[in-house]
C-alpha cells in the first residue's frame, strides 16, 4: 500500500482457476420465482464466459451475473458483465482493516465493490455476503487472511526453478568458454577442433601469478614480524 504498511496479494485469494466465487447464487429483490441469479468473480485474473450466452460483453471481466430463466420446460441464460480489472480503484480503511476495490465497466460509477476484510483467524478466503439492488452497485464482502498486509506473499522461487536457472547459466558458460578455448581447423578427415593454447596458458598464468603474489605477501608479513 502507499503508506508503506505492506502488500495485499489478491491473487492468493482465488482458487486454482483464479475464482473466489464461481456460479454462486445471489439473492436480490423483486425477482420472479422462476429466475435464478448466479455470480462469478475473480479478484485478480480476467475471465470470459462462453460465447453462447446471450447478453452484454462478458469477455475479460472481473465479475459477472448469469441470470437463468425457466419458461415451461426450457431454460435460458443471460450474462451481464459487472466490472473489469482495468481502471479499478482501491481504498484501504486501516481502522476496519478492510480493502475496498471498485470495478468499473463503461460507466463512471462502479458496478461491483468488493470489501476484503483482514481476518487472520480464517485459513481460507470466502465470500461472507453479497448484496444486489437496482439502485446501488453489487457489494461483496470477503473474509480472508490474505487481506492482511504481508500475510500472503507472492511466493519464493521453487527448487525446480532454481535448478533450471543454474542449468541455463552452466550451459551458457560452457558454450562461451568452449568457443574461446577451442579452435576449429580443417584436416584431411574434415573439420576438427583443438584446445586454444593461448587461452589455457593465460588461465594457468593467472592462477600461478595469483599464487605467487599470495606467497610473497605471506613471506613479507612473516619477515616484518
Amino acid at each position: 500500500m502507499k503508506d508503506g504498511s505492506g502488500v495485499i496479494n489478491l491473487n492468493s485469494m482465488g482458487d486454482a482457476d483464479g475464482f473466489l466465487g464461481y456460479l454462486k447464487p445471489v439473492s436480490a429483490e423483486n425477482i420472479p420465482v422462476n429466475t435464478e441469479i448466479l455470480l462469478s468473480f475473480s479478484p485478480c485474473q480476467p475471465f470470459s464466459q462462453p460465447e453462447d450466452l446471450r447478453g452484454a460483453d462478458c469477455t475479460n471481466i472481473a465479475a459477472c451475473l448469469i441470470v437463468r430463466y425457466q419458461r415451461l420446460d426450457t431454460y435460458s441464460s443471460r450474462c451481464i458483465g459487472y466490472g473489469r480489472h482495468e481502471g479499478n480503484e482501491f481504498h484501504y480503511n486501516d481502522t476496519l482493516k478492510m480493502l475496498s476495490v471498485s470495478y468499473f465497466a463503461v460507466e463512471k460509477q462502479p458496478l461491483t465493490v468488493v470489501h476484503y476484510h483482514c481476518n487472520p483467524n480464517e485459513s481460507t478466503s470466502f465470500i461472507r455476503d453479497q448484496r444486489l439492488s437496482s439502485e446501488e452497485p453489487l457489494h461483496i464482502w470477503v473474509e480472508s487472511p490474505c487481506a492482511c498486509p504481508n500475510a500472503c506473499t507472492m511466493g519464493d522461487l521453487g527448487s525446480g526453478t532454481i535448478f533450471l536457472i543454474i542449468l541455463s547459466l552452466s550451459a551458457a558458460a560452457y558454450f562461451i568458454i568452449g568457443s574461446c578455448a577451442l579452435r576449429p581447423f580443417r584436416s584431411s578427415s574434415g573439420v576438427q577442433i583443438s584446445p586454444e593454447h593461448s587461452v589455457w596458458c593465460m588461465i594457468c598464468y593467472l592462477c600461478t601469478e595469483r599464487s605467487s603474489e599470495a606467497r610473497h605477501y605471506t613471506d613479507t608479513t612473516r619477515y616484518e614480524r
